[in-house]
């Protein structure tokens, strides 16, 4: 079909769809004729036919005008459809004040949950290496022990930044997809009843504090736990928070409650990947911080040990105690 005929087909009911949207404040039942809730109740299946023509212009390269219109009229469809705007940078920016935070405060039980599934192996096994080194064989193979002590042997460490900055750069996009690879499996792992999220959980406890234990051992703490303390607080919470979800996600197939567990899922996965959208945002944030400035070893260790603990204490304030009105108000209005 050309252009031109795609248009006169159905440029009537594109404007009759800009028409009803134009009109959605007043979709109060109180306010509707008839003929406006006739178009109510076929809206669904208009919105589809829009997706549909959207989609075919897209395919068969029609021009840019027509493209942009069938894109705000889908773009209007979802907002009326699922009643949240999409696009908006002051939807971003609310979302990330306060929708985080609102979702996470929502779903304590997982959270709190996933974090003793990840902080009881991780003090359990620091303790356990540091009382008897060679426990740390049983989680990690000896060629990734010797290469983490080469990373942090203070003889080997030279003075001044040890890496140029196009390696900053290098080592900044193989942190985020390190770190958003393991928030990603730790949150996906959740579907098979949620214990796929509590074995990567703990067993990411398990090898932290195992490397940590066997560090302090070492005596390797001045080059060990600077490097560690600023880009941890993103980084280790946003793993636990990753797991919470996927918590959320197996918690639905156990507990249906009245609905199908489909339905349940489908419930559950609203809060799931709200939490996810954050611990995205903060994993980028731990691997900036980890490329950019825990590598530098110019800064002196006073000073990367009082940055490091106002971001932990940042973070848990943002997650846990930020604007609780404010964000208990987003709460009421959109999670579920």
């Amino acid at each position: 079909m050309k252009q031109t005929e795609f248009e006169n087909r159905y440029t009537a009911f594109w404007s009759e769809m800009e028409t009803f949207f134009d009109q959605a404040s007043s979709l109060a039942s109180s306010e509707q004729d008839d003929k406006r809730a006739a178009q109510i109740a076929a809206f669904p299946k208009n919105y589809r036919l829009l997706c549909q023509h959207l989609a075919m212009a897209k395919s068969r390269r029609y021009a840019a005008g027509l493209i942009t219109r069938l894109n705000n009229l889908v773009q209007q469809g979802y907002e009326t459809l699922y009643g949240q705007s999409i696009n908006k940078r002051a939807s971003i920016i609310d979302f990330l004040i306060y929708g985080f935070p609102a979702a996470l405060r929502s779903n304590g039980n997982c959270l709190w949950l996933a974090a003793a599934v990840f902080v009881l192996p991780y003090v359990a096994m620091m303790a356990a290496v540091m009382l008897n080194d060679q426990i740390i064989y049983s989680v990690m193979d000896a060629e990734s022990v010797r290469s983490m002590e080469s990373m942090y042997d203070p003889e080997l460490r030279k003075l001044g930044r040890e890496r140029q900055s196009d390696t900053d750069i290098y080592m900044f996009g193989y942190y985020i997809e390190n770190n958003i690879g393991i928030g990603f499996r730790s949150f996906a792992m959740g579907i098979f009843a949620g214990i796929g999220s509590l074995v990567i959980l703990a067993y990411n406890g398990l090898v932290i504090g195992a490397v940590s234990g066997h560090m302090t051992a070492l005596g390797f703490v001045d080059t060990f736990y600077p490097f560690v303390i600023g880009h941890g607080s993103f980084e280790l919470t946003a793993i636990v928070f990753s797991g919470a979800a996927g918590l959320k996600l197996g918690f639905s197939l156990l507990a249906p409650g009245s609905h199908t567990r489909l339905k349940a899922l489908q419930i559950a996965a609203k809060d799931a990947i709200k939490i996810m959208y954050g611990v995205f945002v903060m994993l980028l944030i731990a691997a900036f911080v980890e490329a950019f400035w825990s590598s530098s070893s110019t800064m002196p260790n006073a000073v990367k040990y009082s940055v490091g603990a106002l971001l932990w204490v940042f973070v848990y304030y943002y997650c846990f105690f930020f604007a609780r009105s404010r964000v208990a108000h987003y709460q009421s209005r959109h999670v579920s």
